[in-house]
């Protein structure tokens, strides 16, 4: 069942979304190395960084997510925007419960999404991941979900001494 975001919800999801990206975070500090990871990052821990990403996306727009639950037990959630200007719908921050062991939780919140997304006027809508190892599984899982044209960006760092 997918379902509007309660305030009660807030523990489970920042457990998730932390759970979620651990292999990204610490694919990150891999490939960026200790330093400019430190820096990037204001020695906040990896473990913790997505946790508070998606604290600040609840914070300023607790309508604009969506909980996934099983049992009475919260297991993905999914944010997103709406730009009614442009008329653009991106999807943000989504994660399933890995110990769920539940298949498909990710395609049945992007399906609700982009239903909201068609009732609210939409044209398009918008998805980014990076385009590294550790993303792959969210590259294929937003495919399957039909998004079809892409853009590839790249971000580089340098350490400055």
């Amino acid at each position: 069942m997918i379902r509007k975001y309660k305030p009660s919800d807030f523990e489970d999801v920042i457990r998730i979304a932390n759970r979620a990206w651990r292999e990204i975070r610490r694919y990150s500090r891999q490939t960026l190395g200790d330093r400019i990871s430190d820096i990037i990052h204001s020695g906040i821990e990896d473990d913790m960084l997505k946790g508070l990403e998606v604290k600040t996306q609840i914070e300023a727009s607790p309508d604009n997510i969506r909980i996934c639950e099983e049992n009475d037990r919260v297991i993905g959630f999914i944010t997103f925007r709406m730009n009614q200007d442009s008329r653009i719908g991106e999807i943000m921050n989504n994660a399933a419960d890995p110990e769920a062991g539940i298949k498909g939780i990710g395609q049945q919140m992007y399906a609700h999404v982009l239903d909201l997304f068609i009732a609210s006027g939409m044209k398009v809508a918008k998805v980014m991941t990076g385009l590294d190892e550790a993303h792959s599984p969210a590259r294929r899982a937003y495919e399957r979900a039909g998004f079809d044209h892409s853009l590839e960006f790249i971000t580089y760092y340098k350490e400055l001494k």
